[in-house]
């Protein structure tokens, strides 16, 4: 993947698409950026009258879009009873960092003005790097609507490199330590790494104390796993409710691999579950804004 350019590496993870194509009939509503208001593209899975689900795709910030996490948003939807916004948001490297978590900030932002009830964050990959940097930038900024929760699946949380588990998964299929760089790569230049702080790397938080009860999913066969056991560890330091689902046998990005892999859809029915305990905690209410 590496060798190629991102239009075609993009066409390649299109091809992947075949391997998580099932999921439940819902409820689903496609919305055009600019329509009612939407800052980006959108696309709405069940009914707004529960907590609503702020979910960003992965994909590496290069590759990606809706149809992407498409079977597991309708999981989502049918199983684990929230209502998700899933988010079109724009890619590097014609569309390099912060561009990514822009869209996600502004897409949190229209459902937050648009639905009443609780609002969470989610993200797989690089989307949970983006949900995990909004979170953080939410805080910090004392917005009026902050997460209930937040779903980190494999997210990316550390500079390329730095945990062990870049050395003892280097080579990890389909997502080793040389692809990492590769995204990284596209995604923000070497020289703006440093100055990017937290929106890039949620690790380089100083203070991770007052997020939302955190729920983070590592896979054994991925260079991420170490950091995002790490964030977890650093977020329970800090005070928050945090739960860890590892699975030691799967590889990073299993989500896409639901249509080959039983072990891999047992995870899925797992993750979601989670999410299901997360929203049933949270204090629903008949919500004050309902445009859907």
């Amino acid at each position: 993947m590496i060798d190629l350019p991102p239009a075609e590496v993009r066409e390649r993870i299109v091809t992947g698409n075949r391997l998580c194509s099932a999921g439940p009939e819902v409820v689903i509503r496609d919305v055009a950026d600019g329509e009612d208001g939407a800052p980006v593209g959108l696309r709405l899975y069940g009914t707004p009258d529960r907590t609503t689900l702020v979910y960003a795709h992965g994909g590496g910030w290069v590759t990606g879009g809706l149809d992407y996490a498409d079977e597991f948003c309708r999981f989502l939807a049918a199983e684990a009873d929230v209502h998700v916004v899933s988010v079109d948001y724009r890619l590097a490297p014609e569309h390099p960092f912060p561009a990514p978590l822009d869209d996600l900030a502004a897409a949190w932002d229209w459902a937050a003005a648009r639905y009443g009830g609780p609002l969470a964050l989610g993200g797989d990959s690089a989307g949970g790097n983006l949900a995990a940097a909004l979170a953080l930038r939410l805080r910090l900024r004392n917005a009026a609507r902050e997460p209930a929760f937040q779903l980190l699946i494999y997210p990316v949380l550390g500079a390329p490199g730095v945990s062990d588990s870049y050395t003892t998964r280097a080579d990890a299929f389909p997502i080793g330590a040389a692809d990492m760089h590769w995204f990284f790569d596209h995604y923000v230049g070497r020289d703006a790494r440093d100055a990017a702080g937290s929106d890039l790397l949620p690790l380089a938080a100083d203070d991770l104390s007052g997020l939302p009860p955190t729920h983070v999913v590592a896979a054994g066969h991925d260079p991420l796993h170490d950091e995002a056991i790490s964030y977890a560890a650093r977020l329970k330091d800090a005070g928050t409710v945090v739960s860890v689902q590892e699975h030691p046998a799967l590889c990073h990005g299993f989500l896409r691999f639901t249509g080959a892999s039983d072990a891999a859809r047992a995870a899925r029915a797992s993750v979601v579950k989670s999410v299901r305990r997360l929203a049933q905690t949270t204090h629903v209410h008949a919500p004050d804004t309902i445009h859907d």
